[in-house]
């Protein structure tokens, strides 16, 4: 049997994420759960802004913002360059947050597929 990955399909709200200097506060998104949808832990981010920004993701929203720090040599921030559409995997109750060198936004969706 071959294995197949599916469209993304969102399973809950998406969450609008205004990166700057400084991570705004994190934002826990939470999937929708039911007996049809079961708990997903893939999100998809689209950065719709200009310029480069660094995800923050944690267990809580403190991890979060201090894990969207830019990264120089090394860190936690996952960089979402301009234009961008990523599906990640991630706890279903994990908190976001970016940081950017000027404004940019990010969307991000629960879900799962690609």
């Amino acid at each position: 049997m071959a294995n197949e990955q599916s469209a993304f399909f969102p399973n809950g709200p998406t969450v609008v994420i205004t990166a700057n200097s400084s991570a705004p506060t994190a934002a826990q998104i939470l999937p929708t759960f039911t007996a049809v949808t079961p708990p997903t832990n893939q999100y998809r981010v689209v950065n719709v802004g200009s310029i480069t920004a660094f995800l923050g993701v944690g267990a809580t929203a403190a991890i979060a913002v201090t894990n969207a720090a830019a990264v120089t040599t090394t860190g936690n921030g996952i960089p979402i360059v301009a234009g961008a559409v990523e599906v990640f995997n991630f706890p279903p109750t994990s908190f976001f947050t970016a940081t950017a060198a000027s404004s940019t936004t990010l969307y991000i969706t629960p879900g799962q597929g690609l």
